[in-house]
């Protein structure tokens, strides 16, 4: 068997073939990487940005329904949790990419372009970040909301009971009694008499009560906080 001879011409071209190809792949990778950058960047401006009155024109076909909220849903969520409810350019803690690409994603499948963006953390998310789980959402129209996407870790088991005093004055007034009563518990016995006795017990009561709540009026009206109906959606610190 006697083997061709080789080309060097013919070879010499089906490099230069190869090496066009490579190059015709780079440049359409890059082509495609500038664009999904120029697609994050716009979603990313939409984020930080103040939103019209946006009511974002969704397939509903393609929505899932266990992740569409009533705006009614949303309020007592945050008045129970002691949450805030906001325009996203509120928002201070960092936004992952993951968030990024679920809105990319959306927007991709509907055929729409997303705006209007709110947020739903704990008061100290919107000026610092913070380890708590934020919720991304967007309006849909008629006070419903389509939840985007969750990150971060799961609120503490026992943050609705800790900030239950901050639903209204009433629970306020109830939680200040009942420490009251049992600071006053905690006062040894004939500290201030020599003998025990049910009034003496209702004065310390009393006392105890008066100290506690002027803490919390000072805490309260001093350092400018307010009740969890008050600030669910309130774009303000002092509030």
């Amino acid at each position: 068997m006697i083997l061709p001879k080789t080309d060097i011409e013919i070879k010499l071209l089906r490099l230069k073939n190869k090496s066009s190809l490579g190059e015709d792949i780079l440049i359409e990778v890059k082509r495609i990487l500038e664009k999904d950058f120029e697609i994050e960047s716009a979603i990313e401006n939409r984020l930080t940005k103040t939103p019209k009155n946006v009511e974002n024109g969704f397939t509903f076909n393609l929505l899932e329904t266990d992740r569409i909220y009533h705006i009614e849903q949303i309020r007592k969520i945050c008045t129970d949790y002691r949450l805030r409810f906001l325009d996203s350019k509120y928002f201070k803690g960092k936004i992952p990419q993951s968030a990024v690409s679920k809105i990319k994603h959306l927007e991709k499948e509907h055929n729409i372009t997303l705006d209007g963006f709110k947020m739903m953390a704990p008061s100290k998310l919107f000026k610092l970040e913070d380890k708590d789980d934020p919720l991304l959402f967007a309006p849909i129209g008629n006070g419903y909301y389509y939840l985007i996407h969750k990150w971060g870790n799961d609120l503490h088991p026992l943050r609705k009971l800790l900030v239950w005093p901050f639903k209204g004055m009433v629970n306020l007034t109830i939680t200040t009694l009942i420490v009251s009563y049992l600071f006053t518990f905690l006062i040894p016995n004939g500290l201030f008499s020599k003998s025990a006795s049910n009034t003496q017990f209702w004065i310390l009561f009393f006392f105890m009560f008066k100290t506690i709540g002027a803490i919390v009026i000072y805490y309260g009206f001093a350092q400018g906080k307010n009740f969890n109906p008050a600030i669910w959606n309130s774009k303000y610190f002092n509030a």
